[in-house]
């Protein structure tokens, strides 16, 4: 390994606390300022990326061939491939960046040395960091490449390409070896990036390249190549999951599941090569890295709202590569490398890039995801001997609990079962307006999709929230004119007015005395907080309903006693996360240890907040309709929400509270070693 690219130690990101998954952010701040005395240099394929925005009233006809135009109503030019990582060096705060490629004398390749310069850009500063004397002007046989990409709406259309038949020359290669090579020395890192399968890489470049990273092993070489990985060698590598199965003669396609199995077996065919180390990103999954002493598995990122993946790559190299620079650990490049990418993809229509500051914030509230694979294929499942409580983190410090928070809705209170069948029809058609009875049904299904993927992700927010996420969907489709478009509080307001005649209706029941607490409550439930209270655990009930209408619910039920007065939900304001507010009140005032706090919940929101300040989160995911046994999507939530115990319910108390509280004694001899040294 290269001297500044510090090992990783033998563990996965499927064990432990939530803590190893996170840059501190101290460590996080120092990175990001130090990272503006680096000097990285690029070596690629520089590529233009084109968005025009198509004019989408219907087309006139052309006068000399009768048949349609299209007219650009808007155009804009971004750097991409080599290109791109620049653009992302220098966001990043790189203090210099040296670029290295061929581009023709042409209107495209002069734009891009304009943007490389940073020409355009208000900020002078900018212009000195970036040096282009490596950029070669090959005027046969080359044409600067370029991504045209036509826009109806938000829609792409077909793509139109430059440079795909590029030849470089011999001359034009000694030429930018020669470059290189004259500045390697004050470089900190240099990233290889092949991206086209006519590029720059001919077979001397390739083994010029090779040899410097041979004759320089302290030097960092990060390569990062589409399809030509296996030709490189000595260098970090960092490939997707597409690529690092080609190199072991193995086919997937783009968006194939690839296991951690299997990538772990392809990353060791990837080091035998020889590399360094191997970065292999996994799109929503994270990154797995290793380096011949052991794998670190970086948990991916849930995103919410609407996503445009191009660029996450570079956006990732670039912030790996910056990292090594200032001799940050392949753990810590790999960490910060996903954050980076994950402020990406969330920029639509362009080439994104991620700045400092938007790395912080999102460190700040990554909702990660954990455990893909055991997530999605239950036969991994491992469980307590003779019970339904499946234990996810083996490592959970059991025995010190003395606060629990419990979600209200799904995890204790049944009341508003079906919420969710109220919520998605809401939204639809405050999406469609007046289009909702006549929209086509693709473009209905499109609309469906995007809010069943927001509703069951953002389960356990406040409903505020979950409207404010509403106001931006009806402007992302474009149904409903600017002026037409209501409030949050006003679609809060439409849904809450259709959800409170089912809950109001299932209360006069209970009064009536045709529904009882176990029709209305997960099975269990009261008895388990009963038997918390009678050994002196603190309980809170947190909740993102409107608080009044909680406190209301619970009074009804028959528990509101449990929690003395400490019971939280929505103000009916966006301010911030009420889960996240009681969490860190409990811990700062009751100055706890995270393993003194228990969380308890059906929703990904009150398990994320919990293992955010190292508290245990145990899963509720609990079939709603009939009140007891599994529902098997809530488990998949849950544990990539980062649960360390799944329960379908309350209604094995007993083990559960051997569990919690390690009790080993009056146990068969069918025990299992749960975690440090807690039997049950």
């Amino acid at each position: 390994m290269g001297a500044n690219a510090r090992p990783v130690k033998p563990t996965t990101a499927s064990r432990g606390s939530y803590r190893k998954n996170m840059v501190e952010r101290k460590r996080l701040s120092q990175i990001l300022e130090r990272i503006k005395r680096t000097t990285i240099g690029v070596i690629g394929d520089f590529c233009l990326d084109a968005y025009w925005l198509l004019d989408a009233k219907p087309p006139e006809n052309s006068i000399e061939t009768g048949k349609p135009t299209s007219a650009v109503v808007q155009q804009r030019y971004s750097l991409g491939g080599a290109g791109n990582i620049v653009n992302n060096l220098v966001e990043l705060g790189v203090g210099s960046v040296y670029a290295f490629g061929v581009i023709s004398n042409d209107m495209f390749g002069r734009e891009m040395l304009k943007q490389l310069r940073r020409d355009y850009n208000e900020r002078p500063a900018d212009a000195q960091r970036v040096n282009v004397r490596g950029m070669i002007i090959q005027q046969e046989d080359w044409d600067t490449p370029l991504y045209a990409k036509p826009y109806l709406g938000m829609e792409e259309q077909n793509r139109i390409d430059f440079g795909r038949f590029n030849i470089i020359t011999e001359k034009t290669g000694q030429e930018l070896i020669a470059s290189l090579t004259g500045v390697l020395s004050q470089l900190h890192a240099l990233i290889i990036n092949q991206q086209l399968p006519k590029g720059i890489y001919s077979a001397e470049i390739v083994r010029a390249l090779n040899r410097l990273a041979i004759e320089q092993p302290e030097k960092i070489f990060l390569l990062d190549s589409r399809n030509r990985s296996d030709e490189f060698q000595n260098m970090i590598c960092k490939v997707n999951a597409c690529e690092a199965a080609r190199i072991s003669g193995e086919q997937k396609e783009f968006n194939e599941f690839v296991s951690i199995d299997d990538l772990r077996r392809y990353a060791q065919r990837i080091l035998r090569q020889p590399q360094k180390a191997v970065f292999i990103t996994r799109s929503g999954r994270g990154i797995l890295l290793g380096d011949g002493n052991g794998f670190f598995e970086v948990p991916g990122i849930q995103i919410l709202k609407k996503t445009d993946p191009v660029g996450a790559g570079d956006t990732a190299v670039s912030a790996i590569a910056a990292v090594l620079a200032l001799g940050g650990s392949l753990k810590e490049a790999g960490l910060i490398g996903n954050l980076a990418s994950a402020v990406t993809v969330q920029k639509l229509q362009q080439t994104g890039t991620a700045g400092p500051g938007e790395i912080l914030e999102l460190a700040e509230t990554a909702d990660y995801v954990f455990r893909p694979e055991l997530a999605d294929d239950a036969r991994h499942a491992v469980f307590v001997p003779h019970t339904e409580i499946e234990i996810v983190n083996s490592e959970t410090p059991w025995g010190q609990i003395e606060h629990a928070i419990f979600d209200h809705d799904g995890t204790v209170s049944t009341l508003r079962q079906g919420w969710e069948g109220i919520m998605e029809p809401v939204m639809v058609r405050s999406i469609l307006g007046e289009k909702y009875r006549e929209v086509g049904e693709e473009m209905y299904r499109r609309v469906l999709r995007r809010v069943r993927e927001y509703v069951d992700g953002s389960t356990g927010i406040e409903t505020i929230r979950q409207m404010h996420a509403l106001v931006e969907m009806v402007k992302e489709f474009g149904f409903i004119p600017e002026e037409k478009i209501l409030p949050a509080k006003g679609y809060k307001q439409t849904y809450n007015d259709e959800l409170m005649q089912l809950v109001n209706s299932r209360l006069r029941k209970l009064r009536r005395g045709e529904l009882d607490l176990s029709d209305c409550t997960v099975k269990g439930a009261f008895k388990f907080l009963k038997a918390l209270k009678e050994r002196g655990v603190k309980l809170y009930l947190a909740s993102g309903t409107d608080r009044e209408d909680v406190i209301r619910e619970a009074e009804s039920l028959g528990y509101v006693k449990f929690f003395e007065g400490r019971i939280y939900g929505s103000s009916g304001e966006i301010t911030e996360n009420t889960k996240r507010i009681v969490v860190e009140t409990i811990i700062r005032q009751n100055r706890l240890h995270g393993s003194e706090l228990v969380c308890f919940g059906d929703g990904p929101v009150e398990l994320r907040e919990a293992k955010r300040y190292g508290g245990i989160a145990v899963g509720v995911a609990s079939d709603e309709v009939r009140r007891y046994g599994l529902n098997a999507t809530k488990r998949s939530r849950l544990v990539k929400a980062g649960a360390d115990v799944v329960i379908p319910d309350f209604s094995q108390e007993e083990k559960l509270l051997k569990l919690l509280f390690c009790e080993n004694e009056n146990l068969d001899d069918s025990t299992v070693s749960i975690s440090h040294g807690c039997n049950v």
